[in-house]
């Protein structure tokens, strides 16, 4: 073990560093009995264990890791990935502060901040819901970077989990005046924060708008968004013949679209549309998904068939779709 191990060379060793065991201590001590300094580290080896560490919540020593890549003054980052993916692990731990720090010190490891990195950033305030401190950065974005369209795409979510109407439309805006042309994730956040309000009229308008005004297709996300809409407000022959659009305008059902209608069909006590549906997905050969699989359980549970739901968990493995904890959670909240 110890031949092999003293022959390991850079290359080799962002091989090794996929097994999560091995990955830290070799990462540390890749040849063990000599100078550590005589190994030269790439950046593949430091992506690697980073993204190992930061997917397992490992965050103590990613903080060394980091420390480690500081002092490594002969290496120079072309792109900013590794720090947006940090600052990414730290905010879905709820780590806010901490991503801010990476996000500040990301001059210290000779990387040049961009909206990126910003983008990034913001993001994962959003994440952690921190909007005083998204509106604050916008509002003083000029000294970091220059804002593109993504960013007005995050803010705009960002105002629309908020329930700031007002404030996403404004957004919207000043996206269109400053020249970035918004996308179907500018529309479809936009679509999905009017009919949560209630306003199903207005959505519909601005899904006509897409490509009257702006010539944006509306597409499957956009569809989606509509579609929860409508099933949110019981309208299921609208929904229905939402989806029958969606087939005219040659545009693809992936599983959400039909996940969607079955939640809407069992909340309405339509349990016979729902097999209807899955006929439908069967025929144009649309696997279901996690969801659409924990989308029935709940179905049969809030009819208290539990002989049904039960066969659907059975199925999910069958089909080699692996249960999550939605799927157990839903069993037990049916049997109580």
């Amino acid at each position: 073990m110890v031949d092999k191990l003293n022959s390991v060379s850079p290359f080799r060793l962002s091989s090794l560093l996929r097994l999560p065991k091995l990955a830290l201590q070799l990462f540390l001590d890749p040849i063990p009995d000599s100078n550590p300094k005589q190994f030269k580290y790439t950046l593949l080896s430091y992506d690697l264990i980073i993204t190992k560490l930061g997917r397992a919540k490992m965050f103590d020593e990613l903080d060394q890791v980091l420390s480690k890549l500081k002092l490594e003054t002969r290496l120079t980052f072309q792109k900013q990935i590794i720090f947006c993916n940090v600052m990414t692990y730290y905010s879905r731990a709820c780590m806010p502060e901490r991503a801010l720090e990476i996000f500040d010190e990301i001059p210290s490891y000779r990387c040049y901040r961009t909206v990126k990195s910003l983008n990034s950033f913001l993001n994962g305030l959003l994440i952690c819901r921190e909007f005083d401190k998204m509106e604050r950065i916008f509002m003083g974005i000029n000294r970091f970077a220059c804002p593109d369209g993504c960013t007005y795409d995050i803010m705009i979510n960002a105002w629309k989990v908020r329930g700031d109407l007002s404030g996403a439309g404004k957004g919207f805006n000043e996206m269109c005046e400053r020249g970035f042309q918004p996308n179907t994730v500018t529309f479809a956040t936009l679509i999905g924060g009017l009919w949560a309000n209630s306003m199903l009229k207005e959505a519909f308008k601005l899904k006509r708008d897409m490509w009257r005004v702006y010539k944006v297709r509306p597409n499957c996300y956009v569809y989606a968004s509509l579609m929860k809409g409508l099933c949110w407000a019981n309208e299921l022959t609208l929904a229905l013949k939402l989806k029958d659009e969606m087939l005219d305008q040659k545009i693809q059902l992936d599983s959400a679209i039909y996940t969607t209608l079955i939640n809407g069909l069992f909340k309405a006590g339509k349990r016979m549309e729902v097999y209807q549906v899955l006929e439908e997905m069967r025929r144009k050969e649309c696997k279901p998904d996690t969801a659409t699989f924990n989308a029935l359980i709940g179905g049969f549970c809030g009819e208290r068939d539990f002989k049904l739901a039960l066969w659907v968990l059975k199925e999910m493995e069958d089909v080699a779709c692996k249960p999550d904890v939605f799927s157990c959670n839903i069993l037990i909240r049916g049997y109580c």
